[in-house]
Formats: structure tokens, C-alpha cells, sequence
């Protein structure tokens, strides 16, 4: 058993890209990543036996408040954690929860204790503190655990991301205290990041990251984006924080996004990402492809018989026609939420592993310039 540990092996000479490797007891994972999400212990429609074999997946999000709601922690400590409930034997991250504490604005209350929340299930009442947070963590057993942040909304003013802010590194302060209290449960090592916050004001991003850094973590969150704020703020923001981050540390970019979000925020230094866009949107008959971006419910593909995507290594991808995956979407098939999701978490991992082979053959700049264009074109 040891902690997470990061080895920064290459930096692109024209940006702030680079590669680099965790280890973690449940072995390596290679830098840049895309995280699939799997909010209940699941990525939806998608087997663990096609996340390792078409997705290609090297790590998987379980989610802290549904897994606690359902199916509860007594059920995933007598299976023996998450990895050994789920049959996903590579690393696990979980969420804090506090995103999704975010989202139910209407039935949360924020004090300094901690969240008091309704569940979305059957409305009981529940309290999550920094400490509960980690002891929920520690019991599904993931290898990289998120400290309990307050995510505020984005474009929140000066006052409210400020003292939201001082919430969240009181609530930090508590989360390792509580964390170094505990034991790894499971026989592994489990590791916590903490996570910035700031909202899009520059001098609370910078001191925040100084906070951050100042615990000496084995990586590092940038939090509180892509949660309504221009796009181009994010970006800003997003480099600020990689530079104030340490640089022999992972950095973790939560929540972010589409295709060429991921290869702008890979340029100024991020190593880790997860969204649910790829499986959402797959489900919603929108696919990413090496060439663009295809609305698979469009008439145009009906006669389509070329198959979704020849530019990426995935079976499934290289398998089925777009004519083939329009009828089933069409005829609401559940096989085709599968081959479109599928598809796309297939793309998303291509995709930061052709950007891993771009800095380290010193082209990631101008390749990414021409993907980020190309990825967005509608087919």
C-alpha cells in the first residue's frame, strides 16, 4: 500500500500541455485522462467489460451522494467497497457530493456545520459534514476521494464566491483532519484531493490555490466551473489556477466538458478530466466523432451504411453504420443508447490519448488548433 504518487514525464515546448503518470494501488493511470462518470456505480448503459475493452477507460467516477442514497453504505461495506460491488478493478475517484448538494438548491441548507438536504428518492432528510463526507468516502472505497467543497453558482458576486470560498477551506480543514483520523478501509490506499474554488474572481482563484497547495495533497482540484459562466472565463480562470497549482502534482478539472474544452484546458496544464456529456449526449442521439459532430436522428444518415467512426480505435465504433445506429435510435432500442455511448466515451479517451502522443512528439499545439476547430464542425 502507498499513496498516490505522479511522475511529470513530458511538457510541450509552444504551451503548458504535458504527460505524465499516477500510480495508485489499483494500478496506473496515463495522464492526460478523461474519467468516465458512474454516478451509481455504473456508467450508464456501458458494461465494465466494454469500458475496458472499447472504452479503453483507465479510471471511472463513482458518486458520492447517489451511492450513499442507494444502495447505502452497509450494502457497499459488506461487499467489500465499490470496486468489489461493481467488478471495476482499475481506480476509482469518488465526488464529495457537493455538486449535487448544489443542484438541489431548492431542498438544501448551507451552514457551517455542513449541508442539510432532502433526498431525491424518498425525501428523508440528511446532514453531510466535511467529516460524514469522509467517512462516506472512505466506506465506498475509492482511491482518490474529493474534499467537501460549496460550489457556487457561476457569476456569483465578489461577496458570496468569497465567503463560499472561506467555507470551503474551513470545511478542507475538517475534511483532513478527519481524513487523517481514519484508515484505509479496504486494504489500499486511498488518497484525497482538495479543491479550488473562487468563482471567476482572479485574487480568490490565487488564494485559494495557495490554500489548496499549502495541504501538500497527492493532487489537486479546480472546482466551481462550467457552471454558468462564459466560456472564455473559464478558460481564464482554468489557467490561472494551473499556474498557481503545484506542477509536480496532478490537476483535476471537474465537470469539464465538451471535446475541445478538454484539449484548450489540456494547453494550459490539466491533467484529469470527467463530464457526463459524452454518455448524456450519446443517449440523446448526439455523437463526437474524429471529423465532427453527428446528430445520428437526422435523415441524412438513414442510408448511411459507412461505419460511426473509422478515426478512432474502438470496436464499435468501427463496427456499426450510422444507418444502423439512426434505426435503432429511432425505434428507441436500448441497444442503441449503448453503441452511442459507447462510441462516445470511445472518442473522449481517443481523443486525450491522441493529445498524449501530440506532446510528446512536441505538435500539441497545432494539432490542437486544427482539432478544436474540426470538432465542432455539425456533419
Amino acid at each position: 500500500m502507498s499513496a498516490l504518487t505522479f511522475q511529470l514525464e513530458k511538457t510541450d515546448p509552444l504551451t503548458k500541455a504535458r504527460t505524465g503518470t499516477i500510480t495508485t494501488d489499483h494500478g496506473e493511470i496515463k495522464t492526460p485522462i478523461f474519467m468516465p462518470v458512474g454516478t451509481v456505480g455504473s456508467v450508464k448503459a456501458v458494461t465494465q467489460q466494454q469500458l475496458h475493452e472499447e472504452v479503453k477507460a483507465q479510471i471511472i467516477l463513482g458518486n458520492t451522494y447517489h451511492l450513499y442514497l442507494r444502495p447505502g453504505l452497509e450494502i457497499l461495506e459488506a461487499a467489500g467497497g465499490l470496486h468489489q460491488f461493481n467488478g471495476w478493478h482499475k481506480p476509482i475517484l469518488t465526488d464529495s457530493g457537493g455538486y449535487q448538494v448544489f443542484s438541489l438548491a431548492g431542498t438544501r441548507k448551507i451552514n457551517e456545520e455542513g449541508v442539510t438536504f432532502q433526498s431525491h428518492i424518498d425525501g428523508s432528510r440528511h446532514l453531510f459534514s466535511p467529516e460524514k463526507v469522509m467517512d462516506i468516502q472512505r466506506t465506498i472505497g475509492g482511491d482518490i476521494i474529493m474534499a467537501f467543497d460549496e460550489c457556487p453558482p457561476g457569476g456569483s458576486e465578489y461577496k458570496y464566491a468569497k465567503n463560499s470560498m472561506e467555507l470551503t477551506h474551513r470545511w478542507l480543514d475538517r475534511c483532513f483532519t478527519q481524513f487523517n483520523a481514519t484508515q484505509d478501509k479496504y486494504g489500499y490506499t486511498q488518497n484525497l484531493f482538495p479543491i479550488v474554488q473562487g468563482g471567476v474572481h482572479h485574487d480568490l482563484r490565487k488564494a485559494s490555490c495557495e490554500y489548496i497547495a499549502s495541504k501538500n495533497a497527492t493532487g489537486n482540484a479546480i472546482g466551481g466551473l462550467s457552471v454558468g459562466e462564459p466560456i472564455d472565463t473559464m478558460y481564464e480562470i482554468c489557467a490561472l489556477c494551473c499556474d498557481h497549482l503545484p506542477q509536480d502534482k496532478p490537476r483535476y478539472l471537474m465537470g469539464v466538458g465538451t471535446p475541445w474544452n478538454i484539449l484548450e484546458a489540456i494547453g494550459m496544464g490539466v491533467d484529469m478530466f470527467d463530464c457526463v456529456m459524452p454518455t448524456r449526449n450519446g443517449r440523446n442521439a448526439m455523437l463526437f466523432t474524429s471529423k465532427g459532430i453527428i446528430n445520428i436522428d437526422n435523415k441524412k444518415w438513414e442510408k448511411d451504411f459507412s461505419v460511426i467512426d473509422d478515426g478512432i480505435d474502438c470496436p464499435m465504433s468501427n463496427y456499426y453504420s450510422k444507418a444502423y445506429l439512426r434505426h435503432l435510435m429511432k425505434s428507441k432500442e436500448y441497444l442503441g443508447l449503448t453503441i452511442a455511448s459507447v462510441h462516445n466515451l470511445a472518442f473522449y479517451l481517443w481523443l486525450v490519448g491522441e493529445a498524449r502522443k501530440q506532446i510528446e512528439g512536441g505538435n500539441f499545439k497545432s494539432w490542437k488548433e486544427e482539432m478544436v476547430m474540426r470538432l465542432q464542425t455539425r456533419l
